[in-house]
């Protein structure tokens, strides 16, 4: 991947949430701390998954320490490791082992994003992939309280996983590509 400064990784990043992500109401709960800044954008410099990790268990460590006011969620994203998409679904095991280790399980989790997102019995190129596939690689760290206070406010909140998937077969690659995103690999 050809290097990104932090500032163009941000900005895609909040381009991809504020269209994408908000406009298209994949997530419905991401609005409300979008409008308030209270979403941290952080960019990893990590050459290797190890780096990566310290710089995720840094992370954890600083949202949990941090009132929900200041900052409800983060997206780590990281730009330089973990491309390949399989390496990156395999690296996701190994945060939540230490989000155990570190006694946050429970507190807080970790939602996926990749450039190559590809759900279980799904072609690459299938449209739905795209409910989760952001520019770059990022991981996503929420707060468990968060998640539970949206889910009781949100009606039917289990069905949005199949309303985003309706909502992209409708949108289709022509209309994904319109959005004017940063693009992510179409394999």
């Amino acid at each position: 991947m050809t290097a990104v400064s932090n500032e163009q990784a941000i900005a895609d990043t909040k381009l991809w949430l504020e269209k994408a992500v908000i406009g298209l109401n994949l997530c419905p709960f991401a609005k409300g701390v979008h409008v308030k800044g209270q979403i941290r954008y952080c960019v990893s410099a990590a050459q290797t998954p190890d780096e990566l990790l310290a710089d995720v268990l840094r992370e954890l460590e600083l949202l949990a320490e941090t009132p929900r006011d200041k900052i409800d969620t983060t997206l780590l994203i990281h730009p330089q490791v973990l491309n390949d998409f399989l390496d990156y679904n395999d690296f996701l095991a190994v945060v939540d082992a230490a989000l155990e280790e570190v006694g946050l399980a429970g507190e807080l989790q970790v939602a996926s994003m990749h450039p190559d997102y590809q759900f279980a019995d799904t072609e690459a190129d299938d449209i739905t992939n795209y409910t989760n596939r952001s520019p770059y690689p990022t991981l996503h760290l929420i707060r468990e309280d968060s998640i539970d206070e949206a889910v009781a406010a949100f009606p039917e909140a289990e069905r949005i996983f199949e309303k985003n998937m309706e909502t992209l077969r409708k949108l289709g690659h022509e209309g994904w590509d319109a959005l004017g995103l940063a693009p992510v690999q179409r394999k």
